[in-house]
């Protein structure tokens, strides 16, 4: 069965695909969401709405088993209505919160739930952030209701995976 959904949620935590740069000041980090500002100049989408939410704006490194309880409990809400939801975040720990959501059992029952992120932050040379994305609003209209990590162009199901820091790109673990 082939879904075609026309609003999808973007979910904003930060890590690297967020991170900017402040030449005055040499600041390297996340501040606030800048992909709406991203997706709006950068793809054309008339036929999707995207409604977008910054939950907060930490390298993953830094999240907290509460910051990830925060996530978990804004997707429930979105998802219960079945409506898709993309969660962005910092790659090294993104295994950790998708288990996290997998042992919290349940939240993806009624709709997709995809995590994305990126390798270099969007706005840089050679970024993944807007494949990724881009990637990621595709496959949540079609993709039955479940829990996904999209990177890519893959699309791996459940925790069942890991960073390949050589390669810079998830895997499956077989």
């Amino acid at each position: 069965m082939i879904f075609e959904r026309n609003k999808v949620h973007i979910v904003s935590t930060g890590g690297t695909i967020e991170k900017i740069y402040d030449e005055r000041s040499g600041f390297l980090g996340n501040r606030e969401s800048v992909v709406e500002k991203i997706i709006a100049s950068e793809l054309r989408l008339p036929f999707l709405k995207i409604k977008y939410h910054q939950l907060m704006a930490k390298d993953s490194l830094d999240m907290t088993e509460r910051d990830r309880e925060i996530i978990l409990d804004f997707v429930k809400i979105i998802s219960a209505k079945e409506e898709p939801v993309i969660v962005l975040h910092g790659t090294d720990t993104l295994q950790r919160t998708v288990s996290f959501f997998e042992e919290s059992g349940g939240v993806a029952k009624k709709a997709p739930i995809l995590f994305t992120g990126a390798m270099k932050p969007i706005g840089f040379l050679q970024s993944d952030a807007l494949q990724n994305i881009t990637e990621a609003l595709t496959l949540a209209r079609v993709l039955p209701p479940g829990l996904y990590v999209t990177f890519h162009n893959q699309v791996l199901e459940g925790s069942q995976f890991k960073k390949n820091y050589e390669l810079g790109t998830f895997e499956k673990i077989s």
